[in-house]
């Protein structure tokens, strides 16, 4: 617990306090996660979008990966904030697997996660059991 949150504060400490005007998408901190891995952020309104990528993993496909999360959260919750995300973290969480699971990217196309996404809240208010 004390290595997560001191993770989380370093790595917010060294996003928030970073211009955006002035700099990009791309942070490095070898004390946290070594030489291979890369912090690749995105910063809308008053929400940090984070992810940690190792050399593998391309810098520009991540950020595309974010634009399309961010997309889907602004459909899903008309202009998303941070109480949605907290009060709805269920559904936020489900959103994410759409788009990745196990650490690889299933979906990008905004409207096909989008039409997950209603399929599930309708199957939910119809109350089914999945066949239970």
């Amino acid at each position: 617990m004390d290595r997560q949150k001191h993770i989380a504060q370093t790595v917010f400490r060294l996003v928030s306090t970073r211009v955006d005007e002035n700099c990009c998408c791309f942070v490095e901190d070898e004390s946290l996660f070594g030489p291979d891995h890369k912090i690749i952020y995105r910063h809308f309104a008053t929400l940090y979008f984070i992810f940690i990528a190792d050399s593998a993993e391309s810098e520009l496909g991540v950020l595309d990966l974010i634009q399309v999360f961010v997309q889907v959260l602004d459909s899903c919750f008309e202009n998303v904030c941070e109480l949605d995300l907290i009060y709805h973290f269920d559904r936020v969480n489900y959103i994410l697997d759409e788009i990745v699971m196990a650490g690889m990217v299933l979906e990008t196309n905004a409207d096909l996660i989008l039409k997950a996404v209603k399929e599930t809240k309708k199957l939910e208010q119809e109350g089914s059991t999945f066949g239970f």
